[in-house]
């Protein structure tokens, strides 16, 4: 994620949307393979996000997060 935002990601805090937990991204299990990267919160293990690319564009969902802070 480091490449589309312009921000450390790893530093940005997500809330899960199923258990509450407010954690770095950092700190977020990372599940990758050639379909793409799955995203899983720490504290629950439920999927924060999911990131797919492609040739020329990324596709990126994070259903799972009810809100993202970032540090400025």
């Amino acid at each position: 994620m480091a490449d589309l935002f312009t921000f450390d990601s790893t530093t940005a805090a997500a809330r899960c949307d199923s258990c509450g937990t407010l954690s770095m991204l950092g700190t977020a299990m990372v599940y990758m393979d050639a379909m793409g990267s799955v995203v899983r919160c720490p504290g629950c293990d439920n999927v924060l996000a999911t990131i797919v690319q492609g040739d020329d564009r990324v596709w990126i969902s994070m259903h799972g997060v009810s809100a993202l802070e970032v540090p400025r």
